[in-house]
């Protein structure tokens, strides 16, 4: 089927898939499209207007079809068949209570991962690095699979009718009919807009990482009439990135915010007040009295905050004697925990380098001929520039998709083994044009560690791609050699001359490697 291939290709791979559907082909393509949509997948708008499917669906439901593959709206269609086959398995547990271990039944997980998958939709289309992409998956997960312990805590007295005897299947699916409209319409669409504004302001702060404090913050609502008070009086605070007030009030600050944080020049914004700010701030989330909203979902890497209303106040610690978020036993509830984050660490696509933890993360369908070298290089690399955090990624298995197999920051990238000189030229044709990298890297000494190293060669060919670097989009080059690293940026090619432009890549090299 055309749209098991959908998942990791970018917009040259749709042209390419696409011009081999002619005119015959198109109701076949769009009745893939069609059922990939109804297995639970998003689309990019591309995808989907290749196959016409806002002109061919006209209706209602063609509407809300195509609302659902871009991830306009979520997508439940693999809820509403799953809920039934959940319910069948709690249907079949005997005991006079329910048991925690039902989480690890298969139609269970199963009903978990299409929730997950459905939170997951909600920033499908949200740039960010392959890092964060992970850990927001993780969070989903985690809140997936608390959510559903709810459900089916709120299902299992429904097994007994008011005689307490055995209900016949087909009355306890009835009668747990609103449940599933409860938790996975109601509740799901706050709970989706949620996950895909915390994942927007997630990557945004991703993103003003690189800048630091050279930047401001301003907080700033959607300017409607639709802005809840509250909000509004967070509007045009502006302090800096590191101040503990975006601990507390970086947005989104409610089911269904649409507040923002944006960047701000110093001297165009005053600093707000301190003490004004974090009265503001308290005075906007005095109706959060448990503290939910008041978390940074880009500092924490989290979708959802460890306290929401299915699990425990502080649960990520696990704490005993608190208070719940629902009525349900606090026993129950931390194993429940402790079972869902077991079960998302063994699904989780990447896992944390034995040495360097968290800073790399290794997808566990990343390429395996060459993961041992990668790993190599990345620990290298993480040792030489400590505040850098990299991930290997997945390993498309597609052909002529290129593989870049690195994120350095969020910054796309891949490693070079450069026989010569020359290899410096191709490895940035190849990367920069054929695989839009932003950065790469070179491992000289693979292949060139044998003889003395071509130091004014090698200036040569970096001088020879100053349009990479200088307008060009790409960010960073690091090259190794014999363990030591340099890495030369785009303020490097920031030189007036040619010549002087040589001379500060020369000493940088010779520097490092003489």
């Amino acid at each position: 089927m055309i749209h098991d291939r959908f998942d990791d290709l970018k917009e040259d791979d749709v042209k390419r898939i696409l011009s081999k559907y002619g005119a015959g082909q198109a109701v076949e393509f769009r009745a893939e499209m069609i059922a990939g949509i109804l297995a639970g997948k998003s689309f990019p708008k591309e995808f989907l207007d290749a196959a016409y499917l806002d002109r061919y669906l006209s209706d209602e439901r063609g509407k809300l079809i195509y609302d659902m593959g871009s991830g306009e709206v979520p997508n439940t269609s693999m809820l509403e068949k799953q809920f039934g086959s959940m319910m069948e398995a709690l249907f079949h547990e005997d005991g006079a209570a329910l048991r925690i271990e039902l989480l690890e039944h298969p139609e269970v997980t199963k009903f978990i991962d299409s929730h997950a998958q459905v939170m997951d939709n909600a920033f499908r289309q949200v740039e960010m690095s392959d890092g964060m992409r992970s850990r927001l998956q993780e969070s989903d997960w985690i809140f997936s699979g608390m959510k559903t312990f709810h459900e089916l805590n709120e299902a299992f007295p429904s097994l007994l009718d008011e005689n307490g005897e055995r209900k016949t299947f087909e009355r306890f699916l009835n009668d747990v009919q609103s449940i599933d409209r409860t938790y996975n319409q109601n509740y799901l669409r706050a709970e989706y807009n949620y996950a895909e504004a915390s994942a927007e302001m997630a990557a945004k702060w991703e993103a003003y990482e690189e800048d630091g404090d050279d930047y401001y913050l301003q907080y700033r609502t959607a300017g409607d009439d639709k802005v809840r008070p509250e909000h509004a009086a967070l509007n045009g605070i502006t302090l800096p990135m590191s101040d503990p007030f975006w601990d507390e009030y970086y947005p989104p600050n409610g089911w269904n915010c649409r507040c923002t944080v944006v960047q701000v020049l110093k001297d165009k914004y005053p600093a707000t007040d301190r003490s004004e700010a974090y009265r503001r701030g308290r005075e906007a989330l005095v109706k959060d009295t448990k503290g939910m909203f008041r978390f940074n979902s880009g500092k924490q890497g989290k979708t959802f905050p460890d306290y929401n209303p299915y699990t425990l106040s502080k649960c990520n610690n696990c704490s005993k004697k608190l208070n719940l978020a629902k009525s349900i036993p606090e026993t129950d509830l931390c194993g429940e925990c402790l079972l869902v984050r077991k079960q998302c660490a063994e699904q989780s696509e990447f896992k944390p380098d034995d040495k360097m933890g968290q800073r790399l993360l290794i997808s566990k369908s990343a390429d395996p001929k060459e993961l041992d070298e990668n790993i190599r290089i990345a620990r290298e690399l993480l040792a030489a520039f400590p505040d850098e955090t990299m991930t290997i990624r997945k390993h498309v298995l597609i052909p002529n998709v290129s593989n870049p197999e690195y994120t350095i920051g969020n910054l796309l990238a891949d490693r070079k083994t450069p026989e010569g000189p020359n290899g410096i030229t191709n490895g940035f044709s190849k990367g920069v044009n054929g695989q839009h990298c932003q950065a790469l890297v070179f491992d000289l000494e693979s292949k060139m560690g044998s003889h003395p190293l071509p130091i004014e060669k090698i200036v040569n060919k970096l001088v020879g791609r100053k349009t990479d670097f200088v307008g060009g989009g790409f960010e960073r080059c690091y090259m190794t050699y014999h363990g030591v690293f340099v890495c030369i940026t785009k303020d490097d090619f920031m030189y007036g001359s040619k010549q002087e432009l040589k001379a500060h890549l020369r000493e940088l090299l010779t520097d490092a490697w003489a």
